[in-house]
């Protein structure tokens, strides 16, 4: 008799999961999922790498403008080689640290021409346009030098003080304006503020020929007297019987 083949185990109670074979199931590559992503923010990203590309290319115009703008400035000034010219050159570009110097080379210009009110003036736009630039001490010390020039002695000395007294400048600067001041001492014969001065002066810089200058000067006015000895109480005298 044939025996009749055993019937197939049934699943275990509970599990009813439909079993796919291994080489069947569907694997979520992650290219998979960056093509699913894409698809979906397309638009958006594509809208985010334009603004982007936009703003680089827009940054990298305004560079280059300004780069160029900043090469003809200086070719312009360049081509600046007479009075005339500069003059043209500052109208045409005030406010830029460019014209401030053209301002200060025709102030000196004026100055050594002998036209010390002139200088002043030109001395002081140029200040103006240069401030916050080192080449501002160098105008204002100008402007002082063309004022007392000028015999504008009142309007000079504040802005002397003002320098030799700014311990920000360079050494040269405040050395240069204490000299002047001592100078101005010397000439009213004020032999105590020509002393301070050179004082000064050799705390500034005592190398410097500025000092020297002072120095010299100081020593053609009489020395200052040493201030006078407080008098000695007078001794009490006793008479004899008393």
């Amino acid at each position: 008799m044939t025996t009749p083949a055993s019937p197939a185990p049934n699943p275990p109670a509970g599990d009813d999961r439909n079993l796919v074979a291994a080489a069947t199931s569907p694997v979520v590559t992650f290219e998979d999922r960056v093509r699913t992503f894409w698809t979906g923010n397309r638009n958006v990203i594509t809208g985010l790498c334009v603004g982007v590309a936009l703003a680089i290319v827009a940054k990298g115009g305004w560079d280059y403008l300004q780069g160029q703008q900043e090469t003809g400035v200086g070719q312009a000034y360049a081509a600046a080689d007479s009075s005339d010219k500069l003059k043209t050159f500052a109208a045409a570009h005030a406010g830029h640290p460019l014209a401030g110097v053209a301002q200060l080379r025709l102030a000196d210009e004026a100055y050594q021409a002998g036209k010390a009110a002139d200088a002043a003036g030109l001395y002081q736009q140029a200040a103006a346009t240069l401030k916050g630039d080192p080449l501002a001490a160098r105008a204002r010390m100008g402007r002082a030098v063309a004022q007392l020039a000028a015999g504008q002695t009142t309007e000079a000395t504040p802005a002397l003080k003002a320098l030799a007294d700014d311990s920000t400048q360079l050494k040269a600067v405040r050395a240069e304006a204490a000299f002047h001041l001592a100078s101005l001492a010397v000439e009213a014969k004020d032999a105590n503020e020509a002393q301070r001065l050179v004082d000064q002066l050799m705390q500034i810089d005592v190398s410097s020929p500025w000092t020297q200058q002072a120095m010299m000067l100081r020593a053609s006015l009489p020395a200052t007297p040493a201030p006078a000895a407080a008098p000695a109480a007078a001794a009490e005298v006793k008479l004899p019987g008393k």
